[in-house]
């Protein structure tokens, strides 16, 4: 797809942005901007990260935690830690479908929202029950919030299975729902190694712009200005050489049969194109998960970070036979070395696993605040495109 320069946002002046801002995001008299960033579905902080990180190329606007909300305990306390240390009381430790949205008002309104929401029953690996499955209708709460707070700008993330599920028509009603609460939506299918993350992770990311804010136009950033770096894992990992004093970086300790099964398996192979003796072989029948004892290539990116680590399903390393550490794990998810992970090894596994590449996401959030500040910049054309008509 050819690159371009988004001529919709070299228009000169910003008075349609500066009269959104003066009421919502605080405007200063230097003519800079910070947008009020509210989360749902926070877990570890890697929007958060990717966001607070992030600036305008002018540098005139950026990114602030105000507050977020998360169910699970180990979560919300890597988040108190890494994202707001002296704001602690602004992480809302609550399942969202018990959360008052009233607090969160009560700590401060929003100019940006968002949301990454629980991809369970989305995913390709699994029951793909949709919205009839206990995670699937939880997306509700963020158009809620967006009805609520109506910020001007809000991003959303899932995996890709979502494109798929229900035949397609739950993805266009969920589109549906995000425009009707007064945004114009911009899905794409990101490709994280394309934008300097050392993973093959493919998520779809919604970017919603408020209707009334007709001089903003986001488009979908390209990769090109990336395509140089060095994704690979093993770069990831290796350089620079992980601190010995670093948080999260315990070894899991394999069982003898374990490290006889990897002494056969060669870089970027699993447990069923490797050579294996019978008695390494699994007898698992119709298994098709590639990921089962999969080791890592070296030289390509790796592949997808889950939450997983039973029946085999931890990462290998390409040459010492051994599961990754949490901390290799963070890399491959673009988490510096300092970002701490609360809880026991599994809880941490889980957390890294779930989170958003937090490098990928300030690329995106870089994008939309050079919108809002009318710079141009390198984009290519959204590779998803929404069709309300289809909904009937």
């Amino acid at each position: 797809m050819k690159d371009t320069i988004d001529e919709a946002v070299r228009v000169s002046g910003s008075a349609k942005n500066e009269k959104c801002g003066s009421k919502q995001s605080e405007s200063r008299k230097d003519n800079t901007q910070v947008f009020r960033l509210g989360e749902l579905f926070c877990g570890p902080g890697g929007i958060a990260w990717g966001a607070l990180h992030s600036h305008s190329q002018d540098g005139r606007l950026s990114v602030k935690h105000v507050w977020a909300n998360d169910y699970d305990q180990d979560t919300c306390i890597t988040y108190q830690q890494n994202i707001c240390p002296d704001e602690k009381g602004s992480v809302i430790c609550e399942d969202v479908r018990a959360l008052d949205f009233g607090v969160l008002k009560k700590i401060s309104e929003i100019d940006a929202l968002a949301f990454g929401f629980p991809c369970n029953d989305y995913s390709l690996v699994g029951q793909r029950k949709g919205l009839e499955g206990t995670f699937g209708p939880l997306y509700t709460y963020g158009v809620q919030a967006l009805k609520l707070f109506r910020p001007q700008w809000f991003v959303a993330e899932n995996v890709t299975g979502i494109k798929s599920s229900g035949s397609g028509k739950t993805f266009r009603k969920i589109l549906a729902e995000m425009e009707g609460a007064g945004y114009r939506v911009t899905p794409h299918l990101y490709k994280f190694e394309q934008y300097g993350v050392p993973q093959s992770r493919h998520r779809v990311i919604i970017v919603g712009i408020r209707d009334d804010i007709q001089d903003v136009v986001y488009r979908v950033p390209s990769p090109k200005p990336y395509e140089k770096i060095d994704v690979s894992c093993q770069n990831a990992i290796e350089n620079p050489p992980i601190p010995a004093d670093v948080a999260n970086n315990e070894k899991t300790a394999q069982s003898a049969k374990v490290i006889r099964r990897l002494q056969h398996i060669l870089p970027g192979q699993n447990a069923f194109n490797a050579d294996l003796p019978d008695d390494l072989k699994l007898n698992i029948s119709g298994a098709t998960l590639s990921q089962i004892y999969r080791r890592l290539d070296p030289a390509k990116p790796a592949y997808t970070v889950t939450g997983s680590g039973g029946g085999g399903t931890h990462m290998y390393h390409w040459k010492e036979d051994r599961a990754l550490t949490n901390r290799e794990r963070a890399r491959l998810q673009t988490f510096p070395d300092e970002y701490v992970f609360s809880g026991s090894k599994e809880s941490v596994r889980k957390q890294i696993g779930m989170a958003v590449p937090p490098k990928g996401v300030q690329i995106i959030i870089e994008a939309v605040l050079n919108s809002f500040a009318h710079i141009p910049y390198l984009y290519v054309e959204q590779n998803i495109h929404f069709n309300p008509v289809l909904l009937d």
